[in-house]
């Protein structure tokens, strides 16, 4: 996998790149091998899940982010009607 998403030289595009290969090296152990290519998909996709659904964040409250969505948009539905 590839850490940029954007042109060389243009940090404000690859930092909430930056940003998210830097938690998912220190969730996990650095280095690790897998037997597979499908193991390290597996590994990553299970950390994903963890990243986007389950992790507290202190910034929302300590509420994993889509908790945190999910009562956003309900406040928000809340509002317009």
């Amino acid at each position: 996998m590839r850490s940029s998403m954007s042109r060389r030289g243009d940090c404000w595009d690859n930092a909430p790149t930056e940003s998210l290969w830097g938690s998912r090296e220190v969730a996990q152990p650095y280095g690790r091998h897998f037997a597979t290519r499908r193991a390290v998909m597996d590994e990553v996709i299970d950390w994903l899940g963890l990243y986007n659904a389950r992790r507290l964040h202190s910034t929302l409250n300590y509420v994993g982010p889509m908790t945190f969505e999910k009562n956003w948009t309900a406040a928000q539905q809340g509002q317009a009607a």
